[in-house]
C-alpha cells in the first residue's frame, strides 16, 4: 500500500472537492481585503477633510488677527504633546488624549497670565532722570497719594535717579496681615471692598488670608502714612536666623519685599533660616515669584523662599532651624521659574529687619 502512487490515495470527485474549498477561501479572502481597502479609503479622506477644516480655521484666525498661543480658538484643541522613541531610532510627538488651558500652559513655560488687561503685581520702579513723582504716577495711572503712602514719602519728598519705589498695581494702600486680621475688617478699616479686594489680589474664592501676607486695598484710604516698603516691627537677634544656603552668591541687595537673593545653581537644597510651621507652598506664576513657600515662625515673622524648583514640605508642617525644605530653581523657562533671570532663591523676612541686608 506504501508503495504506491499519490494519485492512488485520492477517490473519485476529491480533486473536484479541493479545488471548490480553495475557490471558496480566496473569495472570502478578496472580500475582506477589499473592505480593508474601502475602509482605509474612507478614514484617510475624513483625516485629509478634518485637516482641510483645521487649516481653513487657522487661516480664518490668522487673518482675523487671533492670538492662538494665548486665547486659542475653541475649535481648536491645545494638547501637550508626549516624545516617544520608536524602535529606539525614532523620536515621535503622540497627543495624550487631554487639553490644556491658557493658564496651564503659562505654569509651564514659566508663567504667562491670562492678561484681563489689568496689572495685579507690585512693582520696584527705578526712577529715572527727569522724574517727578507726579510723572511717575501718571506713568503708572495711579494717584500721587498712592506712591507717597507705599513709599512713607510725604507730599514735600524728593526723589533722585537710581531710587527704589513701590509702585501698586492700582490706586489704593497696601497692609501687611496681621494675627487675627479678617478680610471683612481690613476691607472696613481702610474703607474698601472685599470682592475688589479678592480679585486684585488673586485671593480665593472665600477670600482666604495668612498671617505675612501683603494686599493691595484697591481705593483704600487712610489718614497716616502707612506700613514703609520695609516693615521692621519685631525685634529679632542677629543670630535668630541663618542663611538659607550653605554656599551661594548674593546676586541682588535689598528689594521687594524686604528681600535679598542667593545664587546658587539649580538643584541646590534651601535651608530654614529659622525653626517654625509651614505656611505655605505655592506652584505657578504667582506673580512673578514662581513656586514658592513660607515659614511662619514663633515670634510672629515670616519668612518667604521664592523661585524654588520644587518644595519638600507640605503646609502644617514643622521644621527645625538648618532642616532642608526645598531646591533651589528659577531657570528661566522652566515650570514654576518666576521672574527670574538665573538659579537663585528670593528670600524674604515680613515683620522684622532682614539680617542679609
Amino acid at each position: 500500500m506504501w508503495k504506491r502512487g499519490l494519485t492512488g490515495y485520492f477517490r473519485k470527485g476529491s480533486i473536484n472537492k479541493m479545488s471548490d474549498k480553495i475557490s471558496s477561501y480566496l473569495s472570502k479572502s478578496l472580500i475582506v481585503l477589499a473592505v480593508l481597502i474601502f475602509g482605509f479609503f474612507i478614514f484617510s479622506s475624513n483625516s485629509v477633510l478634518r485637516s482641510l477644516e483645521d487649516f481653513s480655521l487657522l487661516a480664518s484666525a490668522v487673518d482675523s488677527g487671533q492670538e492662538l498661543f494665548v486665547a486659542g480658538s475653541s475649535n481648536i484643541a491645545r494638547e501637550s504633546p508626549n516624545m516617544n522613541f520608536v524602535q529606539n531610532n525614532s523620536l515621535v510627538a503622540v497627543a495624550p488624549p487631554m487639553t490644556i488651558d491658557v493658564n496651564t500652559l503659562g505654569s509651564m513655560i514659566g508663567g504667562i497670565e491670562e492678561d484681563d488687561g489689568t496689572r495685579k503685581e507690585i512693582l520696584e520702579y527705578i526712577v529715572e532722570p527727569d522724574d517727578t513723582l507726579s510723572t511717575i504716577a501718571d506713568k503708572f495711572d495711579i494717584s500721587l497719594s498712592t506712591i507717597l503712602i507705599a513709599n512713607d514719602l510725604g507730599s514735600k519728598s524728593t526723589i533722585k535717579p537710581g531710587q527704589k519705589l513701590i509702585i501698586l498695581p492700582v490706586t489704593g494702600v497696601i497692609y501687611h496681615v496681621k494675627n487675627g486680621d479678617t478680610l471683612g475688617d481690613i476691607a472696613k478699616t481702610y474703607k474698601g471692598k472685599t470682592t475688589e479686594i479678592i480679585t486684585v489680589n488673586n485671593l480665593s474664592g472665600e477670600g482666604n488670608i495668612f498671617v505675612g501676607d501683603i494686599l493691595v486695598i484697591p481705593n483704600g484710604k487712610i489718614q497716616v502714612s502707612g506700613s514703609s516698603a520695609y516693615t521692621a516691627n519685631i525685634p529679632v537677634g542677629s543670630s535668630y536666623f541663618i542663611a538659607p544656603l550653605a554656599k551661594y552668591t548674593i546676586t541682588q541687595g535689598l528689594h521687594w519685599y524686604n528681600a535679598i537673593d542667593f545664587a546658587a545653581p539649580c538643584g541646590t537644597p534651601i535651608y530654614a533660616a529659622a525653626a517654625g510651621v509651614i505656611q505655605r507652598v505655592e506652584y505657578g506664576w504667582n506673580g512673578g515669584a514662581g513656586n514658592y513657600l513660607r515659614i511662619l515662625h514663633p515670634n510672629g515673622v515670616v519668612t518667604m523662599y521664592g523661585h524654588v524648583q520644587k518644595s519638600l514640605v507640605v503646609p502644617g508642617q514643622n521644621v527645625s532651624q538648618g532642616e532642608r525644605i526645598a531646591l533651589v530653581g528659577g531657570k528661566p523657562g522652566t515650570t514654576g521659574a518666576g521672574i527670574s533671570t538665573g538659579c537663585h532663591v528670593h528670600f524674604d523676612v515680613r515683620g522684622a529687619r532682614n539680617p542679609f541686608q
